[in-house]
């Protein structure tokens, strides 16, 4: 199937899932300069401003930030590169609340993507929003009726999906190239760190951590939580198979040809290596079953483990994807390239390539002025990071169970259902969506 045909199944796929298709979105005038929002200017978020602050069709008007050194930094990013100081606000309600902004990135901590972009899409304003997309299941089906009602563009930053190598790759893999795709996996097996063992401390000055912690539940800060770390936490983050996985996810379920959630999830892991405070497994081996979605009416299967321990590559790539058809395979590194084989082995075609980060960022703003289904819709997100949750979920339980994809529920193990969903602060909080 040739991307075009692959762009337009997605987009009366997804419009049928919710009713609304986007070509009714409100948009942007192509020659207008976009005055744009970031939310969450750290880390990865840097890497965004660095690129975006290079563009002449966009103008960062906002940065947003509760750490008051980090907020400093990207505040002098832009002013270096634009000459023009925007303005710095640590209350995203204020970035919001102007409606000359049009589009918002946001690069927070997992716990904050759901909450802002659901709050982003209700004062109309376009989002792009890092990966994972959600916290948890159900925020992330809110994130997409928020998106549908609002007519917004949300676009999740799983970059892959702009990137021109795997594009080619998923249409080879489409086109028949290797037969039927019966099963694909995913990898991430690279060294992290010890985070360490620490008891709760005082906040650095710098940082309002009760607006850093949001609708989450409160939780004494400890300095092995911040910045980065806290995609270890439970309340915070969704573990390495949120963080790095779901780009590896997210190519696999792409190339498996599976618009739904799967039916049967199990998992194996835990601490095999850490003994730190890290809450979330350094190790998994997790099996996605896809209902009778095979030319025979068989199941299909994706595959996703993960070592964070790991000095040594798999397959030639750090992070990877095999697809096994039932005429070849194909094996391929979102950072690298890729190649394809035939029957034993025979290497039939190769390509080079990386990552494409500019490209995904030229996707989400084209879409935005035109109204069309992005790259990185937020209706694909939902599907690859729930299954980074589910693999969570079968861990954290211990449990192999089924999931009923059109409800989104566990159906038969009680603990594991509760984890569809999360837990919010006592007492209420002002992001914590509706309908959780």
């Amino acid at each position: 199937m040739r991307n075009k045909g692959r762009r337009t199944f997605i987009g009366q796929n997804l419009a049928a899932g919710t009713g609304l298709f986007l070509s009714g979105t409100a948009k942007a005038k192509v020659e207008d300069v976009l005055p744009v929002g970031f939310i969450g200017p750290g880390g990865m978020g840097t890497n965004h401003l660095k690129l975006l602050v290079q563009r002449k069709d966009v103008r960062i008007d906002y940065l947003c930030e509760p750490d008051a050194n980090r907020l400093a930094a990207a505040v002098k990013i832009v002013k270096d590169a634009t000459g023009i100081e925007p303005k710095a606000v640590k209350d995203l309600r204020q970035v919001l609340d102007d409606k000359s902004i049009q589009a918002v990135w946001i690069a927070t901590p997992d716990h904050w993507h759901g909450p802002a972009t659901i709050l982003a899409c209700d004062a109309g304003k376009h989002v792009y929003v890092e990966k994972p997309c959600s916290h948890n299941i159900r925020e992330g089906r809110l994130m997409i009726e928020a998106a549908r009602r609002n007519k917004r563009i949300v676009q999740v930053g799983t970059q892959s999906r702009s990137s021109g190598h795997i594009i080619e790759a998923m249409k080879r893999i489409q086109s028949g190239a290797i037969g039927e795709v019966l099963v694909a996996k995913a990898w991430n097996s690279q060294l992290r760190r010890d985070i360490g063992k620490l008891k709760p401390s005082n906040p650095p000055e710098a940082l309002d951590y009760d607006l850093w912690v949001g609708p989450a539940p409160m939780r004494p800060y400890q300095a092995n939580m911040l910045p980065g770390i806290w995609r270890w936490w439970f309340e915070f983050g969704t573990g390495d198979a949120g963080n790095d996985g779901v780009h590896d996810i997210d190519i696999a379920r792409w190339g498996l040809g599976v618009n739904q959630h799967p039916s049967v999830v199990s998992a194996l892991g835990g601490k095999n290596f850490f003994q730190d405070d890290q809450q979330f497994p350094d190790t998994m081996y997790c099996t996605f079953e896809y209902p009778a979605t095979t030319s025979k009416g068989t199941t299909k299967q994706l595959i996703y483990e993960h070592r964070i321990w790991s000095p040594y590559v798999q397959e030639g790539h750090e992070n990877g994807n095999a697809f096994y058809g039932t005429k070849g395979m194909l094996i391929l590194g979102k950072g690298s390239g890729w190649q394809m084989f035939g029957p034993k082995n025979k290497l039939v075609e190769e390509m080079k390539g990386r990552f494409d980060l500019p490209a995904h960022h030229q996707n989400f703003l084209d879409c935005v002025r035109s109204g069309k289904i992005p790259n990185g819709d937020i209706a694909e997100g939902h599907l690859s990071a729930a299954l980074a949750h589910l693999g969570n979920i079968a861990i954290r339980t211990g449990s192999m169970f089924h999931f009923d994809p059109q409800k989104e529920t566990v159906t038969d193990s009680p603990e594991a259902s509760k984890l569809v969903r999360r837990t919010y602060r006592e007492g209420g909080h002002w992001a914590i969506p509706k309908g959780v």
